[in-house]
Order: structure tokens, then sequence, then C-alpha cells
């Protein structure tokens, strides 16, 4: 399967790049010098709304609109264990890999609190 890229910078305020195949357009970027782009930022926010039902949490980055932060996006070694608790972990990673594996349940809420400062990229928007 051959891929294009397409890039339109025939307007001076605004570029569009796509990514085409056999199937059709499979990515849509642009950008416009008087929108904000977000996407790739890094910024420091806090959780402001956390959904169990979603797996993910809502983060107030500064932005207008809170950013969707789903739990699979969230780097495993965010997290900071103490060095005691590391220990006793390690033990016990065989037995909670193998028991993983079989329910695959992870909770968003075990791992993220409402008023919880936390670093994210945005991944999603173009504004």
């Amino acid at each position: 399967m051959s891929k294009d890229l397409l890039i339109d910078a025939s307007h001076p305020e605004e570029t569009r790049i796509a990514i085409k195949s056999d199937h059709g357009i499979e990515e849509y970027e642009y950008e416009n010098i008087h929108r904000k782009n977000l996407k790739g930022n890094i910024y420091l926010g806090k959780v402001s709304r956390i959904e169990p039902s979603l797996q993910a949490a809502f983060v107030d980055f500064g932005n207008e609109r809170h950013g969707f932060l789903a739990f699979n996006d969230i780097q495993s070694d965010y997290y900071q264990i103490p060095q005691a608790d590391k220990d006793r972990i390690k033990k016990e990673e065989e037995e909670a890999r193998a028991k993983l594996l079989e329910e695959n349940d992870k909770e968003i809420v075990e791992h993220a609190e409402q008023g919880e400062d936390i670093n994210l990229q945005d991944k999603n928007s173009s504004n």
C-alpha cells in the first residue's frame, strides 16, 4: 500500500498536511497563525474531575476547555514509588502481571486524584 504526504501552503496564514493511502485520508493536520496550536505542547495541569466509567480524567491546564486524559495515555513510569515499596512490589510483580493479563482491569481512580498536579501532552487538539 502506498502513502502520499500532501502539503498545502498556498495560503500564507494556514498550512494543511494530509497523509493519503489507498483507503483514503489517514491523517489530517493544519496550522493557522491566528489560532494557538496546543498539540504536542507539554503543560502542568491539575486533575479537575475523574470519570471512572471513562477510565479518564479531565485536567485543567490553563486553557478555556479542560483536557481529556485517558488512563492508557499515562506513562506507567510516571508514578514515583518509595524504595521500600519497590522491593515489596518487585516480589509480587510476576503474580500481579499474570493477574492483569487475565483481567485487564486497570482503574484510573487508583492512580489519579482530583486536585492532583499532573504533567500532560496535548496529542489531539489542533487549536
